[in-house]
């Protein structure tokens, strides 16, 4: 299976939260997918070398129009747009504007880095987060396997009090596959405000080695585990090793 299959991004408006591999995600997708534009509703690093061109605008909407009458040939996509930029990161839209940027008749594929985690492991989201477009058509949610056996602490995952009320588990004590699988499906993990009628994909980054393979699998085995406990919205889990030329590694059913 090809990976925009597997992540279910090939639908239109896909959004990345979770922690471990959003950027890229994003990235190895628009280089996969035709006519794709990359955003955020969040801050994101600069990401220029990642597309063919990044324009930053307070009109996206309108320069989506420009480029298409225009011609907009094939080397000029993938397309970023941001509404800003502050040192070494880009400004992203408000969700409404996203919503705005998937409707246009430009591209066939928005994608949007919808939560920060600070280079961590792993996360819970906070209070303000995500901010998904109401349009969304696909939700993946990352989690690293490397932050299994590793300690519970902010080395590894940000905000680790929320990750802790999900899990159970208390601060400084080691990862489990469990507490994996328990963030990739609760409401209050990779779940959060994940509209009913979007697809929903957990995905299991940096799986570079035959160990972290059998760390994926176990982690995986346990979101299917607890799917009806996620109103069975998990009916797949993707692993993959995004330092790989072809990134999928598997995916899980």
């Amino acid at each position: 299976m090809e990976l925009t299959r597997a992540l279910a991004a090939d639908a239109g408006l896909t959004c990345v939260v979770g922690a471990g591999g959003k950027k890229s995600t994003l990235y190895a997708l628009a280089d996969r997918l035709d006519r794709a534009v990359l955003t955020a509703t969040v801050r994101i690093p600069i990401f220029d070398r990642q597309v063919a061109t990044v324009r930053v605008t307070d009109d996206p909407v309108g320069a989506l129009a420009a480029r298409r009458g225009s011609g907009g040939g094939a080397q000029e996509w993938p397309l970023g747009l941001v509404a800003d930029r502050e040192g070494d990161r880009y400004v992203g839209y408000d969700p409404a504007t996203v919503d705005e940027i998937g409707a246009a008749d430009a591209p066939e594929h928005v994608l949007v880095k919808a939560d920060g985690a600070r280079t961590r492991f792993l996360k819970a989201p906070g209070d303000h987060e995500p901010q998904l477009p109401a349009t969304v058509d696909t939700v993946i949610a990352i989690a690293s396997v490397h932050a299994v056996g590793e300690p519970l602490d902010e080395g590894v995952v940000h905000r680790p009090d929320r990750v802790a009320a999900v899990t159970g588990r208390t601060p400084g004590e080691p990862i489990e596959p469990a507490d994996v699988a328990a963030i990739l499906t609760s409401l209050d993990g990779g779940l959060k405000d994940v509209p009913d009628d979007a697809t929903y994909v957990p995905l299991l980054n940096m799986v570079d080695d035959e160990a972290d393979l059998a760390v994926a699998r176990e982690v995986s085995r346990r979101v299917l585990d607890r799917s009806d406990g996620a109103d069975g919205r998990v009916d797949r889990v993707v692993l993959t090793s995004m330092i790989a030329d072809e990134p999928l590694v598997e995916v899980r059913e």
